[in-house]
């Protein structure tokens, strides 16, 4: 900029700032657009969000409220099936275009953790399972601390 400032051209500014032309040029706009500071590295702005306030405001309703089994095919959330229902509740013929949205299940995983909540699930358990079964083939060990009988009366004869 000060080889332009100077009196010299873009493409001189160029060859001396070892960039090409078109770096340049999108310095000097910067800088005509913000001054200074418009010269300052910053955070790309990157893709516009997915869910607006509103599909937010909508799933977390819907997440309260909890699934119907006999309207929804399922007895509890899954990503995916959050993902479809908000597909199917903003392509309805009252949602407009803009409103319509199509999430990846990563997407919506990140929206929900953002939003506060949090995935919980049950430990699995196989639905034959008797009800003592795990206990009995648990292995029970003395703990370390207390010793057996017979090192204990080994222990006080010496």
């Amino acid at each position: 900029m000060a080889a332009i400032y100077d009196g010299g051209t873009r493409s001189e500014a160029a060859r001396l700032g070892n960039v090409t032309l078109q770096i340049v040029r999108d310095w000097v706009v910067r800088f005509n657009a913000a001054g200074p500071d418009g010269l300052r590295d910053r955070k790309a702005p990157g893709p516009k969000r997915r869910l607006t306030e509103a599909h937010r405001r909508a799933l977390a309703a819907q997440i309260e409220r909890g699934p119907i089994p006999a309207l929804h095919g399922v007895v509890r959330w899954r990503v995916c099936d959050l993902g479809q229902w908000l597909w199917e509740e903003f392509t309805a013929l009252r949602a407009l275009p803009a409103a319509r949205v199509s999430v990846s299940k990563q997407t919506l995983s990140r929206e929900l953790r953002a939003m506060g909540y949090r995935k919980l699930s049950a430990r699995p358990r196989h639905h034959a399972q008797a009800e003592g079964a795990i206990e009995a083939f648990k292995k029970t060990f003395l703990p370390r601390w207390q010793a057996s009988r017979a090192s204990r009366a080994s222990a006080s004869t010496r």
